[in-house]
């Protein structure tokens, strides 16, 4: 069985990705996404939004609205999706993570990042990044209709996020359920990286997207 634990909105959206391919999988949100309240700088001060995640989209308020006069730089289709749902403009799509946007670039562009508090370090390069917390990932504990799927077969459970994978692994260890018996599905290097050991599989998607992350879920559990 494969088990989805990131929050929603992205939760339904890769449920969905899942039935699209003839999968069977489980919504197990172990977050919750809160807005913050944030300052906002000037729109004049910068050529683009430095986008890389659609809860920015989602949740940053009222104060999204100031800057819809620039361009959006997205990390990804879903998040470029949500600029467009917000009505913005999407001018760069990334490919293989908000590194790569900076890097296929080459203009130098005053950036305003939007994301939440745990963010993904970049590299600038000739381009300026100012960064703003509009939203927070609050961690959700495992409960008991949860933990006795986990504890069926060997289940296989996808990871979005660093901050996921060390949650999970924290959250495994505290029920006292055994990682030898889980297999992880990761999005990227960085997140299988942030899991830990004594999983029984651990593997990274190729590419950064749901597709490519389900067609790896696929092929482990089957």
């Amino acid at each position: 069985m494969i088990f989805v634990i990131r929050p929603e909105p992205g939760l339904q959206s890769t449920l969905q990705s899942a039935r699209d391919m003839g999968l069977a999988a489980i919504g197990l949100p172990l977050f919750e996404v809160m807005p913050l309240q944030w300052d906002a700088p000037s729109p004049d001060d910068f050529d683009a939004l430095l986008i890389g995640s659609a809860n920015a989209m989602r949740h940053a308020g009222k104060a999204l609205e100031r800057y819809v006069d620039l361009p959006v730089h997205a990390v990804g289709n879903a998040t470029a999706e949500a600029a467009k749902e917000a009505g913005f403009t999407v001018e760069r799509v990334g490919e293989g993570g908000l590194q790569s946007v900076l890097d296929d670039n080459a203009e130098a562009t005053r950036y305003l990042r939007l994301g939440g508090v745990e963010k993904v370090a970049l590299e600038p390069g000739k381009h300026a990044i100012t960064a703003r917390d509009v939203y927070e990932v609050r961690p959700l504990p495992i409960t008991g209709s949860a933990q006795v799927g986990l504890r069926t077969g060997m289940p296989c459970v996808l990871v979005h996020s660093a901050a996921a994978a060390r949650h999970f692994g924290n959250e495994i260890n505290r029920i006292g359920l055994d990682r030898n018996a889980i297999h992880l599905a990761c999005i990227g290097p960085r997140v299988a990286a942030a899991a830990g050991e004594g999983w029984a599989v651990v593997e990274s998607a190729p590419q950064p997207n749901d597709d490519a992350l389900l067609a790896l879920a696929r092929d482990m559990c089957h």
